[in-house]
């Protein structure tokens, strides 16, 4: 690799080889950064138990020539390392987990990384020439590593919010003690911070309204997005011949976010019209929880739902293109779901099952997304049935290519490394912990 590039160091837990959406964004900028003259060096975890494993998208940054520097960790997925993959838990599990998590653990479970993290970063901070740290987040942990290494080495640092820290709709805070705690966490890291990353508007808008120090340049959006190399538009792939129209979902559920409406919908859909059995289907690619696959059976419908499992992730795009119809749920307005631009770049029509808010106007300014009321099962079935009238007649509305190409990796990346060098001009002698300033 060219020895002119900028070095990065990006701090990030959940990296390959972990599997699902959270490690998507962080992999991808780590591919695709040293076009942009940054070399990327990532301080993640050692192996550990996790849902799931991806092999695929580790050899892809490995293959990018990314440097990986492993730490162990204190904290509760090491009771599963021998097992690698860990069985999806009951949605009544999870909220036990999550209580005792976030009651027990601030800013998160992952807090015993911290020390071994810090440990493993020094160790090539004070051997290299390192220009910046990047930290991604969920988890939180990330960030109080990054300011750490801010502090002893004064570097810039760029924060990235996967998702909101304060405001995340499945965060728990058992006591108002909690969230002063987190309160006052983010607010140390927020000020250390030379520039933060979101993936949309309304944390944007959250952070600049709760903490004033902040200006509306120091927070900038770079939204989800989609691998162009993760599909194979132009290169037509030879597929059996189908009769059924597939409906695809990919990710995992928890919480609100759960296949119950669609599934009852397609089942009141076959009931009112028995021709249509056999011509529909429902995909879920992904870890299913065991309570999903019983009411799949219980609503008679184990011919008409397909049960992949979970799949690395380019075989996923293939069921992505390979589908005549996406299925998004979301049962919140402040959450980015990656799987959204993946559908995006997939370029096919998308059903909404969502809250009122970005995420819908989002869906509906692709020019091929239906919207439907998250809890309607009845709206569910007349969309089923419209959409199903569509596919007969070969009408299904596509997503058009120059808007999908707003979501680009490559591109995004592009602008990410812009933030970087924005910040290459600041004085490191002068770099001092922004709470100091201020206190």
């Amino acid at each position: 690799m060219n020895s002119d590039l900028r070095k990065v160091l990006v701090i990030a837990y959940y990296f390959p080889p972990m599997g699902l959406s959270g490690v998507q964004r962080t992999a991808k900028f780590v591919k695709y950064l040293p076009k942009y003259g940054w070399k990327p060096t990532v301080l993640t975890v050692s192996p550990t138990g996790y849902f799931a494993i991806d092999a695929s998208l580790l050899a892809e940054v490995e293959q990018a020539g990314t440097e990986i520097l492993r730490a162990s960790s204190m904290d509760p997925n090491r009771l599963f390392r021998k097992r690698r993959v860990v069985k999806m838990p009951s949605e009544r599990m999870r909220k036990l987990f999550q209580f005792v998590g976030d009651t027990l653990f601030i800013p998160d479970t992952k807090i015993g990384w911290k020390p071994r993290a810090i440990r493993a970063a020094r160790s090539v901070l004070q051997q290299g020439e390192f220009d910046l740290i990047f930290a991604t987040a969920p988890p939180q942990t990330d960030f109080l590593i990054g300011e750490a290494l801010k502090k002893r080495y004064r570097l810039p640092l760029v924060l990235d919010y996967r998702d909101a820290w304060l405001d995340y709709p499945f965060k728990y805070f058992p006591t108002a003690g909690h969230r002063y705690l987190h309160y006052r966490m983010e607010k140390r890291v927020v000020r250390a911070a030379d520039r933060i990353i979101v993936t949309a508007r309304r944390v944007k808008e959250s952070l600049l309204k709760r903490y004033l120090s902040l200006g509306h340049h120091d927070v900038v959006i770079i939204p989800q997005g989609y691998d162009p190399d993760d599909f194979e538009h132009g290169t037509p792939r030879k597929t059996p011949a189908r009769r059924r129209m597939r409906i695809t979902h990919a990710g995992t559920f928890y919480a609100g976010r759960n296949p119950s409406v669609l599934l009852q919908a397609l089942h009141n859909v076959f009931g009112n019209a028995p021709q249509l059995r056999g011509r529909i289907e429902i995909c879920f690619v992904g870890t299913l929880r065991d309570e999903d696959r019983f009411l799949v059976s219980r609503l008679g419908l184990q011919n008409d739902v397909l049960l992949p499992g979970y799949l690395e992730h380019k075989e996923c795009t293939r069921y992505l293109t390979d589908s005549d119809i996406l299925w998004l749920v979301l049962d919140n307005d402040f959450q980015s779901p990656g799987k959204l631009y993946e559908y995006i770049g997939a370029q096919k029509p998308i059903l909404g099952s969502v809250v009122d808010g970005w995420i819908k106007q989002l869906i509906l300014e692709t020019h091929a997304g239906v919207y439907v009321p998250l809890k309607d099962v009845q709206a569910h079935e007349r969309a089923l049935v419209t959409l199903f009238s569509q596919f007969e007649r070969n009408q299904l509305k596509q997503i058009p290519r120059q808007f999908a190409q707003k979501f680009d990796r490559l591109a995004l990346t592009g602008e990410l490394a812009r933030q970087f060098e924005s910040l290459m001009d600041i004085d490191r002698n002068a770099l001092v912990n922004k709470e100091e300033q201020t206190a």
